[in-house]
């Protein structure tokens, strides 16, 4: 049950047994079923959560209703909404489960009892948040200088399971493209193969 999160944390870390099993106790688990809100936009974001399975995702709804996707998270990966969670504000975003999924959640007051009880845990968060930055920052950059085809071959070599698992209207969302813009790009590559 928690040796998808102790291997995403070994990764970057090494603990003792007390920092794993302190660590584990702190933990809660949820199930989500498709299409329901891990948290929405307006509310408190009290977890930052690890999907253990299933996929998720973080968007934005403008003012005239579009929907403007951040980000995807599938098995092995952390998502939240992390303006809420870590300023205690009302969340900014929206993150859903495009599938039945299951996380392991950290609750607030424990994730930050955690990082003054056992230090090395800032150490794992630091680097997981200056990854997702780089990641964030890299998509920016392309979205602002490369074409609609360039940044979809991107997508696809980075994240190759996402093509299979998402709707095509929810991938022309991140990259910022019509769903039939993304079909002619589509076409054009698969001619092209």
């Amino acid at each position: 049950m928690y040796d998808l999160i102790l291997k995403n944390i070994a990764d970057h870390i090494t603990l003792s047994n007390e920092e794993r099993d302190y660590f584990i106790s702190i933990l809660k688990n949820k199930s989500l079923r498709r299409k329901q809100y891990l948290v929405q936009a307006g509310d408190p974001c009290r977890y930052e959560c690890f999907i253990t399975k299933g996929c998720l995702r973080q968007y934005y709804v403008d003012e005239a209703g579009q929907e403007h996707i951040l980000m995807f998270a599938e098995e092995g990966w952390w998502i939240s909404d992390m303006f809420g969670f870590v300023s205690g504000k009302v969340a900014l975003t929206n993150v859903d489960a495009l599938e039945d999924a299951e996380l392991l959640l950290i609750e607030k007051t424990a994730f930050d009892k955690l990082l003054l009880q056992y230090p090395v845990f800032e150490r794992f968060f630091r680097i997981k948040l200056q990854r997702a930055f780089i990641s964030h920052q890299r998509r920016l950059i392309e979205n602002m200088s490369l074409p609609a085809d360039q940044r979809y071959c991107n997508f696809v070599e980075r994240y190759p399971s996402f093509e299979q698992r998402l709707p095509l209207k929810q991938i022309a969302s991140f990259l910022g493209i019509t769903p039939e813009s993304l079909s002619r790009i589509r076409s054009q590559r698969a001619k092209n193969s």
